[in-house]
């Protein structure tokens, strides 16, 4: 008698990588492949909303006093302060996407990525099913070209970024995959190819 299918293993998927490396792309194109089965994280922060930015749908908006007094209620995994304004992951909203039944994709940095590995290891609710996967250009060559051809920041600006990609990318080898950049297509297949590896792997 043939067994039933195992259930799937809800994930926590963390993209990072060096501006230009392409994992912004990467996190579109998973959300579009995968509508309603993969969802971004809805970040929460101290600044005020933008015109046409909708609280619970582009962040989750709180007032400063209110921030600080969640993270001192240990209310997030992770958060940092940036240009004098609060951004961070709280507990409650990702504990409520996994009840949901949903795949959740973050995008955020190194430090971002090494806070929720250190919660993973003491929080049941992401023991087994974080993973975190770096995307690393295959050059700085490669990546030099890829900002340039932006065309959003100047020269000095793409050697600041470039220093900055250095030093993220000796803490690749700290990540549970790693993704060396080809191709947009290439990247998408790989990341792909992982993410239904990781699903299925419960």
């Amino acid at each position: 008698m043939q067994q039933p299918a195992s259930p799937h293993k809800n994930v926590v998927l963390i993209i990072c990588g060096p501006a230009g490396s392409g994992k912004t792309t990467l996190c579109d194109q998973l959300l579009e492949a995968y509508p309603g089965q993969v969802t971004r994280l809805v970040t929460t922060t101290s600044r005020p909303p933008r015109p046409g930015e909708v609280d619970g749908t582009d962040y989750h908006f709180l007032d400063p006093e209110t921030f600080e007094k969640r993270i001192e209620q240990g209310d997030f995994i992770e958060w940092a302060k940036v240009h004098g304004r609060y951004y961070g992951s709280q507990k409650a909203h990702i504990e409520e996407l996994l009840q949901s039944g949903s795949d959740i994709l973050l995008n955020i940095d190194i430090q971002g990525a090494d806070a929720f590995h250190r919660e993973s290891l003491i929080n049941p609710v992401l023991a087994g099913r974080l993973f975190r996967v770096f995307i690393k250009p295959q050059s700085m060559d490669q990546l030099r070209q890829r900002l340039q051809g932006r065309g959003s920041d100047n020269e000095e600006e793409i050697n600041r970024r470039l220093k900055t990609a250095e030093e993220e990318i000796k803490g690749a080898d700290q990540f549970d995959h790693t993704i060396v950049s080809g191709t947009m297509e290439e990247d998408f297949r790989a990341i792909d190819t992982l993410y239904h590896t990781l699903r299925n792997s419960g």
